[in-house]
């Protein structure tokens, strides 16, 4: 028994060295980092001068500042457009990739590549085709007799456009609702067809419910990345300051964070900034998970 306790006691020693670096590093650049942003949110401190204590001074000073409600306008109206648009899309791309057909493997790595182009590429793209006198979009659209937006140089249009942006890197939802469908068990769509049902039929009565558990996941991962939305913005809008549409029309909320954190070195502030995202994006997780159970269906529920 005194063998096997030092034993034991020596592969927990060991089994600690082995994770040490990843404590340290957790440690260092993820807990220390969110403990001191607490820390500062309640401070005054322009980095070169000496903090000083505000107590909840940053909190209530957003509340009175208008570019926080109007970053907050444009990213939910960024939300709104682009995390729909990429559940519907990506949902329209599995089931067309989904029979297991020659070639099918083909045009679903065809799909995906575009996500993992770096966003940096990707934005300086599009910045190309949403170029209003020679983009490639608009060029399309006087072809059919359009005349196309100014799209990034346009008050109404730079929101929208940087969220059809966001279809260009549609592959990982789509990968993720060809996990579902094949997590559907083929006995279900065969026994329909036996009774008579067509495919839209079943993809409404069969498919989509059973998809629901998939839907839930990639709504909540999505509009958590769509309410963070930072390197889009930065690239293509620029807040509306520069380049892009006037009057901060894409303004996004974590752009206005790091503009105040980096540009004008308010890191209390920032730091208010971004608990208040952090508190927004949990609310808004609590009440999707609390009314789930009214269109989201388990099959063994």
């Amino acid at each position: 028994m005194r063998k096997r306790s030092i034993l034991a006691r020596k592969e927990n020693l060991e089994g600690y060295l082995f994770i040490l670096p990843w404590i340290i590093g957790f440690c260092v650049f993820t807990a220390g980092p969110i403990l001191f942003s607490v820390f500062l949110s309640f401070h005054e401190w322009h980095i070169f001068d000496d903090m000083k204590w505000i107590g909840l001074g940053n909190y209530k000073m957003l509340f009175t500042d208008p570019l926080f409600y109007h970053s907050l306008k444009v990213t939910f109206e960024y939300a709104i457009i682009n995390v729909p648009l990429v559940l519907i899309v990506g949902l329209l791309l599995a089931l067309l990739l989904y029979p297991k057909v020659k070639g099918t493997s083909v045009f679903r790595t065809i799909f995906y590549i575009p996500s993992i182009v770096p966003v940096v590429a990707t934005a300086t793209l599009w910045i190309w085709i949403y170029n209003p006198e020679y983009g490639l979009l608009n060029f399309f659209l006087e072809k059919i007799g359009i005349d196309g937006p100014d799209w990034l140089y346009s008050t109404e249009w730079v929101v929208p456009a940087i969220a059809f942006m966001g279809v260009w890197t549609v592959g990982p939802t789509m990968i993720i609702y060809l996990a579902g469908l094949e997590d559907i068990p083929q006995v279900y769509w065969d026994a329909a067809k036996v009774d008579g049902a067509n495919y839209w039929q079943r993809l409404r009565y069969i498919t989509l419910p059973l998809l629901s558990p998939t839907t839930f996941f990639l709504f909540i991962t999505n509009l958590m990345g769509a309410l963070q939305t930072f390197a889009q913005a930065y690239i293509m809008g620029g807040g509306g300051e520069g380049f892009g549409a006037p009057a901060n029309a894409s303004l996004f909320y974590c752009l206005y964070l790091y503009e105040q954190g980096w540009s004008w070195f308010n890191m209390g502030y920032a730091s208010a900034l971004s608990w208040i995202l952090t508190l927004i994006i949990f609310v808004l997780t609590l009440i999707i998970f609390k009314t789930s159970n009214k269109w989201v269906y388990y099959e063994r529920s």
